[in-house]
């Protein structure tokens, strides 16, 4: 018998529909990942302004909230290979847009802000669509470590794609937007080469009970509904990496480079965490190491958010990463596993406007708390909420506290 056949992560590795799968996804989020110093940086150079930072997080986020459970159904009803793409072609268009006005002089805030909004529409549907494939593109009984893979795959992109960004940027600023239009072409065109096993069929238009069914499923489900609200809840108080900005600048008193490694820092742990999960998995207790690393994520954000040192920073930032992969990894194969797969995309849409609102509101949150407070407690409140959220989350949700396994 080979290697392949009783080796899963070899057999993993082995598969070419997830091999593409993950390539793909690891363009994608570079440039993604570019994009979040390029314009964060670019903003605050224009602006000076907390409150324009958190409003890139909010437009990004409007579309998800208005778009979430169309863009659902339609990963369930359509190809998701072909969504995926146009959506990823689309954001490499608004990429060109953003290098074609910052090179011509004439890019103002507001069309920054419109073409944020433009990423939003096309990153609500991409992601559904995305999530779904997982399953589909995995080879039998190795989703935890195909999800493992997966968050492995966009910490990779984390780690290189701030530096890309924070480099390019010093080069010139619209050379970052240049990168992101050529990553997301090589992200779509890996995507159409996947090959499925389990292909979805169209099906009829959608009823207005289809349209909501992912809600149902999730509200039915309490182990799911702790596991997504908390990490809305955690991440959305947590969210001290839309001010990494303001600390580069003016706390750690660091350039556009600075910048840059502070973004991979937390990917750096996450890293390092997935090739741990990978190996070995979580494999008991699973809701009580949920609620474990979402509370040492709290506890790296209170130390971030009081550290004056960037090196201090840097490890705060890698442990929040750590953390937050287990988490991550717990509630990616969680839904994976307990969902039926004609409707992934349903529940991962409810899941992506969960975890969307986190992470772009958490900006927002944070953006507006900073302005009325200052960088520093606006962090330090965020990292002491976590932990309270996380608290109470485990007196709410009994279920999740107590699940044993993920199988």
């Amino acid at each position: 018998m080979s290697l392949a056949a009783t080796n899963p992560t070899a057999r993993l590795f082995g598969h070419r529909p997830f091999l593409l799968f993950a390539s793909g996804r690891v363009f994608s989020d570079l440039a993604s990942q570019i994009a979040t110093v390029a314009v964060g940086w670019q903003v605050y150079d224009m602006t000076r302004s907390a409150f324009d930072l958190g409003l890139t997080g909010l437009f990004q986020f409007l579309p998800t909230a208005i778009l979430v459970f169309i863009a659902g159904h339609a990963a369930d009803r359509y190809d998701r290979q072909r969504v995926v793409q146009a959506c990823q072609l689309l954001q490499g268009t608004v990429a060109v847009f953003l290098a074609w006005g910052t090179f011509g002089g004439w890019l103002t805030v507001p069309w920054i802000f419109a073409a944020m909004g433009v990423f939003g529409v096309a990153t609500a549907f991409r992601s559904p669509a995305q999530s779904a494939l997982l399953a589909g593109v995995s080879p039998e009984g190795l989703v935890q470590r195909a999800s493992a893979v997966s968050n492995g795959s966009f910490q990779t992109a984390i780690i290189t794609g701030p530096m890309i960004g924070g480099l390019t940027y010093v080069v010139s600023p619209g050379a970052p937007y240049v990168l992101m239009a050529v990553f997301w072409l090589l992200a779509s065109i890996l995507n159409g080469l996947i090959k499925l096993d389990r292909p979805v069929a169209a099906k009829d238009p959608p009823t207005f009970a289809d349209l909501f069914a992912g809600v149902g499923f999730v509200r039915n489900n309490p182990a799911i509904l702790g596991t997504i609200s908390l990490d809305l809840f955690a991440v959305l108080l947590g969210g001290a990496t839309a001010l990494l900005p303001i600390y580069a600048r003016e706390i750690l008193e660091t350039g556009p480079w600075g910048l840059g490694a502070l973004r991979s820092a937390p990917a750096i742990g996450a890293l390092l965490m997935t090739v741990f999960l990978t190996r070995h998995g979580v494999n008991r207790k699973i809701g009580i190491r949920m609620f474990q690393s979402v509370i040492v994520f709290g506890v790296a954000t209170v130390v971030f958010a009081l550290s004056p040192w960037i090196l201090l920073s840097l490890v705060a930032l890698a442990v929040m990463g750590a953390a937050d992969t287990v988490s991550v990894v717990i509630r990616i194969t969680l839904v994976q596993v307990a969902t039926p797969d004609n409707m992934r995309g349903r529940v991962g849409a409810v899941n992506f406007l969960f975890v969307n609102a986190s992470n772009q509101l958490g900006e927002f949150e944070s953006g507006v708390t900073a302005a009325l407070l200052g960088a520093m407690p606006a962090a330090l409140l965020g990292g002491i909420g976590t932990i309270l959220v996380a608290l109470l989350w485990m007196k709410l949700f009994p279920e999740l506290r107590k699940a044993d396994r993920l199988e």
